[in-house]
């Protein structure tokens, strides 16, 4: 039997060509296991199409966003967040959640968003390589905190790879105590190798 809602929602940004996958397993096992409603935000209110050819309509632009009503903040990768600078609307919404002890997570091209936003501070984070991150972020300096892992989480930062969507979730999953630590193995192991753990 599932206990009560949580009160908070799992956030989740939708920017032109977004990369569709990448936060899919964690939106969905959050809200079937953890009972989360999903929030979607835009830049704006207008409708974005994803980098899957998806139509995705936010509830609300990032103006809107109540910090309160945040369980964690999710970026979807894409290629935009190689070329297009952060907008300061987002590098400000991004710092008043991290300033309110909001979790966020970043997943491949957006762990540039958060980089350039100065959220790293020297936490254990990863990306789709230490180079890749020095060439998308002028004065990237937190090198030495770089981990060579699928996704790591580090004082409510989780940051991977964008070939870890499975492993973003497991950590997205830790970080929000949903499913036990037993039953997150056997989630991640089924849902990366395509078989049940002995």
């Amino acid at each position: 039997m599932k206990g009560p809602m949580p009160a908070k929602a799992v956030y989740v940004l939708v920017v032109p060509g977004f990369a569709d996958w990448e936060p899919a397993h964690a939106l969905a096992e959050l809200r079937r296991h953890g009972g989360y409603r999903v929030e979607v935000v835009g830049l704006t209110t207008e409708a974005v199409e994803s980098m899957g050819g998806l139509r995705v309509q936010p509830n609300r632009s990032i103006s809107e966003v109540d910090p309160a009503d945040v369980a964690v903040f999710v970026l979807p990768g894409g290629d935009r967040w190689e070329s297009a600078p952060v907008e300061p609307e987002l590098a400000g919404l991004l710092r008043e959640l991290d300033e309110a002890g909001v979790p966020l997570a970043a997943i491949c091209g957006a762990t540039v968003a958060v980089a350039r936003a100065g959220l790293l501070r020297g936490r254990r984070h990863t990306s789709n390589g230490r180079t890749y991150l020095a060439q998308h972020v002028p004065g990237y300096s937190d090198g030495a905190a770089y981990v060579e892992a699928p996704a790591v989480r580090d004082r409510g930062l989780i940051t991977a790879s964008g070939l870890a969507d499975v492993e973003f979730a497991a950590e997205l999953f830790n970080e929000l105590g949903v499913l036990s630590e037993s039953d997150r193995a056997v989630w991640t192991e089924l849902f990366r190798r395509g078989r049940i753990p002995p």
